[in-house]
């Protein structure tokens, strides 16, 4: 039997309720129950769900409150239907109307108490029994054994829509719907006849206008301790208002109650249908996620920013009812479900259509406040598919979307979902990795362009992967950036190759080459970054002028005022900072400025432009930067040079290093010996 690990969804459920709780429960104990409830709405059916609900109220979790913001939960957080959704709040009325009877039944048994002990007293509590009587929420009626209503509360008036002297005197049965009559009749004989001193059934009856009202009896007879003649004792639940409720509560569970569209519950229940046997043959699956809508919140308040969500969700049916059914599946998130679409074209016109309507902007307070969306679409065969693979193919398309500058959409792709997946789970196992000691680091040499010194290396980190082989730095990087994983590694080859560069310059003091670095734009936001490096320059014996670190080109316009100031102190104590990876572009004089740079390192088309055989214009602009570049009166490097014919031109021009496939691959720190001390 397959177990299922319930105990974080449990804590996670005890705390959207621990709130509304009117049971005396510890936070231990309660995780442990919704632990239980967990496993069970994750390996049961639809009947299970029900039984959890019945099992809710037998433990005192009868609030309102804690049933809605359960249904909430489990259909935004767990994996459960929304039919057990409904199961759930179908045993939870259930639950509550039994022990609501119950607690009828105790009620009914000191009413007649009272009655017997005020009729012994002469009557003298009579007044008390008749509050009671007719005080009761639930509706009370007593037919003696002749058939004929002898006295009926207000409650019953009330259900019933007759005054008490219209009642008062009425042949019971007429009250009954007609096809209940004669099961009625027999359940009277039978109380007569046995043992039992009540029944509980479900029947019929029908109102002064004719209504059915189907309701819930705890049918009782009364025998008095004198000669009186027994009666029947009738207490009564209306089950149309109890059905009406668990209506309401399972249409609460499935819909947003801000903007009036179905919620993430339901719409996981339009997928698993779609594609179930019976579903459509193609569907198109459009996630919309709202940009920025932290900084509405943030700036004009949540109420301002529930506004702009219903206005969105407003825009959506606008453009999408009648070919799709949209939802509201996040917080600031959309999902629309399209079920046979023409075709894909179609799709993004409607999504064009809806980015088109988020330019007209929303007047709150004399604000004309606007957003955009990014969009997702998914389009793919449906019969077979999973809902949930769906629903991530959507929320990873519209990433892409978001990442690729926002305020548009993205088609999903398998090819690339793939290379992403892979590169996010190396991105994860980096952590592992380094423990099992799988990373090293190379060393690529800068090799003089006027003699055959090499005066710098520039470290890579080297993944000695079990299953993929060597990957170089690009292969996991960038995804080791997104997830934050990038600072351990860079600070880990940091204190490895600062190590290693100390040895080589104990053996050959100045004559030693200068070590080179990438430092990426993560490590820069550090608070403590000039202090690390402090610390592993003298844990290594390495000179702070034995090191530089290369800043990327593009994250270079992206540092703070505080993190120029950083780089500035490195900088001032002896650390070389080269501006790298220029290929062409905008290089950002000004920016330029604010550094005290040691060296600008070119690549891409700058140095393939002076390839034998390039293009004519590639070539004059890779000349014309190059020759610019000499103003800046800083060393000029060159990466990525392939031929003898690069090289040369290019110390022509002013570079003074270069690295690439002409002078050989990345080294291990032994083959760095073999090449400097031989």
């Amino acid at each position: 039997m397959n177990t299922v690990d319930s105990r974080e969804p449990a804590v996670r459920w005890a705390a959207a309720i621990s709130t509304t709780l009117l049971a005396n429960l510890t936070r231990e104990k309660l995780e442990q129950l919704l632990g239980g409830y967990v496993e069970r709405l994750l390996t049961g059916d639809v009947d299970e769900a029900r039984r959890v609900g019945r099992s809710m109220v037998a433990h005192d979790l009868i609030s309102s409150a804690t049933l809605e913001l359960t249904l909430t939960h489990l259909g935004e957080h767990a994996p459960v239907s929304a039919a057990q959704l409904g199961a759930l709040a179908a045993g939870f009325a259930e639950g509550l109307r039994d022990r609501t009877l119950d607690q009828q039944e105790l009620s009914r048994t000191a009413a007649i108490n009272a009655m017997r002990r005020a009729e012994n007293a002469v009557r003298a509590s009579e007044a008390k029994f008749r509050a009671i009587f007719q005080g009761s929420a639930f509706p009370i009626v007593v037919v003696g054994l002749d058939g004929l209503v002898a006295d009926v509360n207000e409650a019953a008036q009330t259900m019933l829509g007759y005054r008490r002297d219209e009642l008062v005197g009425m042949a019971g049965r007429d009250l009954a719907h007609p096809d209940d009559r004669a099961a009625l009749r027999e359940i009277g004989e039978r109380l007569i006849h046995s043992d039992l001193d009540h029944v509980v059934v479900e029947k019929r009856m029908v109102r002064s206008d004719g209504e059915t009202i189907q309701t819930h009896m705890a049918i009782s007879l009364v025998l008095e301790d004198d000669e009186s003649p027994p009666y029947f004792v009738t207490m009564i639940e209306n089950m149309n208002e109890m059905r009406a409720l668990q209506t309401q509560l399972v249409r609460q569970s499935l819909n947003d109650m801000q903007t009036g569209l179905p919620n993430r519950a339901q719409f996981l229940g339009w997928l698993e249908g779609a594609v179930g046997t019976k579903g459509p043959e193609a569907l198109a699956l459009v996630q919309v996620d709202v940009d920025g809508f932290r900084g509405v919140n943030d700036a004009f308040g949540h109420e301002v920013g529930n506004r702009v969500l219903m206005g969105v969700a407003g825009h959506l049916r606008a453009v999408f009812d009648g070919v799709g059914k949209v939802a509201r599946i996040g917080e600031d998130e959309f999902g629309v479900l399209i079920k046979d679409p023409r075709d894909v074209a179609g799709v993004v016109a409607l999504v064009e259509e809806f980015s088109r309507r988020l330019e007209e902007p929303t007047w709150i307070g004399g604000n004309g406040i606007g957003v955009t969306c990014s969009a997702g679409v998914v389009a793919r065969a449906a019969r077979g598919g999973d809902a949930g693979d769906l629903l991530r193919a959507a929320d990873v398309t519209v990433g892409w979307a978001k990442r690729d500058g926002k305020a548009q959409w993205a088609l999903y792709d398998r090819e690339r979902d793939l290379r992403d997946r892979e590169s996010y789970a190396l991105a994860a196992s980096i952590p592992g990795a380094l423990e099992e000691g799988q990373f090293r680091v190379g060393y690529l040499p800068v090799h003089s362009l006027t003699d055959s010194s090499v005066p710098a290396l520039e470290a890579k980190i080297v993944w000695d992967h079990p299953v993929h082989g060597v990957l170089c730095p690009d292969a996991f990087l960038d995804q080791s950036s997104a997830n934050g994983m990038v600072v351990r590694l860079v600070r880990w080859a940091l204190e490895e190759a600062c190590g290693q560069a100390g040895r080589w310059y104990a053996e050959l003091g100045d004559a030693a080459p200068v070590l080179s670095i990438d430092l990426p734009l993560r490590l820069c936001q550090e608070p403590e970054l000039v202090a690390e490096v402090a610390r592993v320059l003298e844990r290594t014996g390495l000179p702070a002028t034995r090191l530089r670190f290369e800043l990327n080109e593009r994250m270079y316009a992206s540092l703070t005022d505080v993190q120029l100031e950083e780089l500035t102190i490195l900088a001032e104590r002896g650390i070389g900072l080269v501006l790298d990876q220029v290929n062409g572009g905008n290089v950002g004089v000004d920016r330029l400025r604010l550094l005290p740079l040691s060296g600008v390192k070119f690549t891409g088309s700058v140095v393939q432009g002076l390839a034998e055989g390039a293009n004519r214009v590639e070539e004059s602009a890779a000349v014309t930067l190059l020759r610019w570049a000499s103003i800046l009166r800083v060393p000029l490097h060159a990466d990525g040079v392939r031929t003898a014919v690069q090289a040369e031109r290019l110390a022509a021009l002013g570079v003074i290093g270069g690295q690439g496939p002409h002078f050989g691959a990345v080294l291990t720190a032994d083959e760095v010996d073999r090449l400097l001390l031989t």
